[in-house]
């Protein structure tokens, strides 16, 4: 059973035009309307991508800087909408992004688990019931009624990673989230996935940890250019990925400001469908 399904996404930007495309012949009439409005130029950041995540499952998404891997996040998460194509979701989704979303410095760390809670779409029942796991997982108990402007980073993100790992969502996106803190709580948050995929959470894990996702990742896909360069299990993936970069071709080239022409794709722009 699929709970999440990228159909034919593409997303466009408008962006200032290069010096190279300043230098190209305009047509008068273009050059007519640049003097009324800025000149822009479009910027695929992705382009026709289709694939599908399986109940269960913990899909990689790998890359390059400026590959799309966050344009994909920020289309999962509703941030954003494609300008083309339709994501599919079978279940609810929450993205581990921003670590630490929702906090106030002058507010102590239990109120911020609150108020971080509620902005990730916890109710207030559901925290109460876990605000000691919150806590313990964190490490932060002799503070948690600290103000968070005293805490350290380490400490700031950890709160944060906590309340983001408790939520209860059939979906997870994660974001360079295993990332944060010490090695010792970096494990912590590796165990946690762990747990999560061994209770049969649908997980995508977005990361440069080419370790986490060879380990972790039933499948993957390398994203280059806005577009699957390869699609495979995750060690196959992670093992051609590290293939290019011995080999200097990661970056096959720079991202195209004006791509190839390609049919556009039918389904209708900016939909998202659960059923």
């Amino acid at each position: 059973m699929i709970d999440l399904e990228a159909v034919h996404l593409s997303k466009r930007y408008w962006i200032p035009p290069t010096q190279v495309d300043a230098q190209r012949p305009v047509p008068w009439m273009e050059r007519i309307l640049s003097r009324l409005r800025k000149p822009r130029v479009p910027f695929w950041a992705l382009r026709d991508v289709s694939f599908s995540v399986e109940r269960g499952e913990t899909f990689g998404i790998i890359g390059p800087n400026g590959a799309g891997k966050s344009t994909l996040l920020k289309l999962f998460s509703e941030i954003t909408a494609p300008t083309a194509g339709e994501i599919r979701l079978w279940g609810n989704l929450a993205a581990l992004i921003e670590i630490g979303s929702g906090f106030h410095p002058e507010l102590t760390g239990r109120e911020n688990v609150f108020m971080s809670g509620s902005v990730l779409g916890m109710r207030r029942a559901e925290i109460i019931a876990k605000l000691d796991q919150i806590v313990e997982f964190a490490g932060v108990g002799d503070f948690i009624d600290t103000p968070v402007k005293w805490y350290s980073s380490g400490m700031y993100v950890r709160l944060g990673f906590a309340v983001a790992a408790h939520l209860d969502s059939q979906i997870l996106v994660v974001d360079e989230v295993l990332a944060v803190g010490d090695g010792e709580f970096q494990k912590k948050c590796y165990d946690r996935i762990k747990s999560l995929r061994a209770a049969g959470r649908t997980i995508v894990l977005i990361s440069h940890d080419l370790w986490v996702v060879e380990q972790l990742c039933n499948r993957a896909i390398l994203m280059n250019r806005g577009r699957i360069a390869f699609e495979g299990s995750g060690a196959e993936v992670v093992a051609h990925y590290r293939e290019k970069i011995e080999n200097g071709s990661s970056r096959e080239a720079a991202p195209d400001v004006h791509p190839p022409a390609i049919a556009a794709p039918s389904l209708t722009p900016a939909v998202q469908g659960s059923e």
